[in-house]
């Protein structure tokens, strides 16, 4: 393999998929990043592929002249170490025989020792979203908006497997990205432009972050493809190829009846300027700490006013007044972990959200149009 590679480009991509490379693992072909330098026609292209036994990437990069197609599996580490190092050099050559590779600038050459390519295991290529597998292609723009909205409330390392990851739920055209960590609850919801079958999985939180990072143009189309243990996220799909593809495994188990989990038939609702809210709960969570977390709101509906309190015994107190934009119901005095409030408001790009309220010691609701729920369990108030 010889491929002479735009550095900035190049650089980039490894950035991008050194996200996949495993760090620890005695198989030290998946701390590798493979190369493959193609030509077709007077056109040329390096394809990187990565993985941790887990989730996989494969970036494309157009921006080389191919003059022998060929293969290397190159340290992720060092490769990176390298490329960035070389910051003068607008040009990189990369050759490589078998498990050595060199790069060379103007005045530099390293030498490389990996392995052989055909020691690199198999990932999932662009093949991966055709077949009868349920698929469908949405706008990344939407796909990231689902993602951010759902991913901040999943679970992390909990016993509970299967809410270590955000429930993907598509029935018709609706698709609902769905998360909890079980004292909190987000659920997002978009719609598609073509009806399809009803589809299930649970992804990975990791996997969305990554997800994520690949996200350049919000129009660019991805095609969205899950087996029956795999989800694959292919951008720009065409014939045989695309600029990026994600492919991971799902988590296994079954997800909470989240249709249950969301109160309903609430008695008073509260609407808020975004902003002025966020604002408030911030000020107010200045003076908690973890054995003093809630923050008490109460609620006047004579006034239109919310009264937010926080306290921390031998430290001091906050007391913030806000107005509301509207209240229907009686006054409520009720408690919640401030950072659940802001971490929902951060995710809400609507100048007004509500948040429907039944007692002091039952879940809220918050909502932001038609396409965001967010329940949050109260804390107890000394």
């Amino acid at each position: 393999m010889k491929v002479l590679c735009d550095r900035g480009a190049l650089l980039d991509a490894i950035n991008l998929i050194s996200g996949v490379v495993a760090s620890r693992t005695p198989r030290l072909q998946l701390t590798c990043v493979k190369l493959t330098a193609a030509k077709d026609g007077n056109a040329g292209r390096l394809t990187l592929e990565a993985t941790d036994a887990e989730i996989s990437m494969t970036l494309d990069t157009e921006r080389v002249d191919v003059e022998e197609p060929g293969e290397a599996l190159v340290p992720a580490d060092m490769l990176q170490k390298v490329v960035r190092a070389e910051e003068n050099e607008p040009t990189l050559t990369i050759e490589a025989e078998e498990d050595v590779t060199r790069i060379r600038g103007a005045d530099a050459e390293f030498e490389l020792r990996g392995f052989p390519p055909d020691e690199f295991p198999d990932v999932p290529g662009f093949g991966a979203l055709k077949g009868d597998a349920p698929s469908f292609t949405i706008n990344a723009g939407a796909l990231e908006d689902l993602v951010q909205r759902s991913l901040f409330a999943a679970a992390r390392e909990n016993s509970r497997y299967a809410i270590n990851g955000v429930l993907l739920r598509r029935d018709g055209k609706t698709l609902e990205f769905v998360a909890t960590d079980g004292r909190r609850l987000a659920l997002c919801r978009d719609t598609l432009d073509a009806d399809g079958d009803e589809v299930t999985c649970i992804i990975p939180s990791k996997a969305l972050n990554t997800l994520t990072k690949l996200i350049q143009d919000p129009e660019e189309p991805v095609a969205v493809c899950v087996t029956d243990n795999r989800i694959v996220f292919g951008f720009s799909p065409e014939d045989g190829g695309g600029r990026a593809l994600l492919a991971s495994n799902l988590i296994e188990g079954s997800f909470p009846p989240y249709q249950d989990v969301i109160p309903k038939g609430h008695d008073i609702k509260v609407v808020f300027d975004r902003e002025v809210l966020a604002s408030a709960v911030r000020r107010a969570a200045l003076l908690t700490n973890e054995e003093s977390r809630g923050v008490r709101l109460a609620f006047s509906s004579a006034d239109k006013k919310l009264a937010l309190s926080s306290r921390v015994p031998e430290k001091g107190s906050a007391h913030i007044n806000v107005d509301l934009l509207s209240m229907e119901g009686d006054d409520l005095e009720i408690g919640f972990n401030p950072g659940f409030i802001t971490d929902a408001l951060r995710v809400i790009a609507d100048e007004q959200v509500s948040i429907e309220l039944k007692a002091p010691n039952k879940p809220g609701l918050l909502r932001s149009g038609n396409d965001f729920i967010y329940v949050v369990m109260p804390v107890n108030l000394q």
